[in-house]
């Protein structure tokens, strides 16, 4: 069966081969200097041959070895040709070059035994040095490769959340948007031109991984009246910010979840004096959201069952920062959402 070659392999091989071509000119020019120029061209020739030995040793030999019971009995015939072709095949291949005129025989030797001895640990020695330098490759690439799957995994993790996010909440405003019409309400045209304020913002303005927080402030902006529109006076809505630099980045709808909750999970089930109130201030890169609603008792005091929107949120969180932190806390007929993070922590 023909084995065709890998070229981009062969290519490290024949980089790592210029390596071990540098260390032994270094080595010439500081103990032969006057004869360095004929050592230098004899090296290369030598090299040429250690470096297609060693990929053949390396990428055929060992890499496609299996420990079956007819290869373990081949094995010592395998490493038996291959110390003949380190070693005689080696000082062959020099012979060759003496023959054809290019390889400089600076030095004479009395036999072949002799001429393999003298020739054989450059040769040996270029396995230990390739092989070496071959596994830290290997490893810095495989290195590589797993932390390029695991980006490439979690950005697929995260369009999926996102993608959970944008119709979980289109739909909860498209509810608003129904009981307004159900209602014959005269609110329904201006809610459904903030809608699609909305859409347009979420189709043109959500694709890339960062928005500026003004555009992030001008959505929340935006949803809340449109969220405002189902309630009469009752409803007590605060919405302030402290921000330093309304052009820092943050991913698109990041912070809606809890603002969508709030109203929700929180105002939609309150029956006397609902309110909420939302705060987000950001300075020097520390981003602190806090979200209060009003709420009906819990079933027992303190304890939060986490949402879809939520949850979405936390996971979502684990992907993008590294340093955060998502509380929530239900006492007193009143829900807390305090979110922190570390906008630098981006992964």
């Amino acid at each position: 069966m023909k084995r065709s070659v890998d070229t981009e392999r062969f290519k490290v091989y024949l980089a790592i081969g210029g390596g071990y071509l540098g260390f032994w000119l270094f080595h010439d020019l500081i103990k032969t200097p006057e004869t360095f120029f004929p050592r230098a061209w004899n090296n290369i020739w030598l090299i040429s041959y250690l470096v297609v030995l060693n990929y053949i040793f390396y990428e055929v030999a060992v890499t496609k070895f299996r420990f079956t019971f007819f290869r373990i009995l081949l094995a010592p015939f395998v490493l038996f040709a291959f110390a003949m072709l380190f070693s005689f095949g080696f000082y062959g291949w020099r012979s060759i070059g003496v023959a054809t005129g290019l390889y400089f025989p600076l030095r004479e030797h009395i036999t072949i035994y002799k001429g393999v001895e003298y020739h054989a640990p450059y040769a040996f020695f270029s396995i230990f040095f390739i092989g070496v330098v071959k596994h830290i490759y290997d490893f810095r690439q495989l290195k590589a490769a797993t932390q390029r799957l695991r980006m490439e995994k979690q950005e697929a993790e995260l369009n999926y959340l996102k993608s959970q996010t944008n119709p979980h909440f289109l739909f909860n405003t498209l509810n608003n948007i129904y009981a307004l019409s159900r209602d014959k309400s005269d609110l329904a045209p201006e809610s459904i031109l903030r809608l699609s304020k909305i859409l347009r913002f979420m189709l043109y303005e959500t694709g890339g991984n960062f928005i500026a927080i003004e555009q992030e402030l001008k959505v929340m902006s935006d949803y809340i009246a449109l969220e405002k529109l189902r309630y009469d006076e009752s409803l007590r809505v605060n919405f302030n910010y402290d921000v330093e630099d309304m052009k820092q980045s943050v991913p698109p709808l990041l912070l809606i979840p809890l603002v969508e909750n709030a109203f929700k999970h929180g105002v939609s089930e309150t029956r006397m004096q609902p309110f909420v109130d939302i705060h987000l201030s950001v300075k020097d890169r520390h981003l602190k959201f806090i979200v209060k609603n009003s709420a009906e008792l819990a079933s027992q005091e303190g304890t939060v069952r986490e949402n879809i929107g939520l949850s979405n949120l936390r996971r979502q969180l684990e992907l993008l920062y590294t340093d955060y932190d998502l509380q929530v806390q239900h006492e007193n007929s009143i829900f807390v959402a305090s979110l922190k993070i570390n906008l630098s922590s981006h992964v």
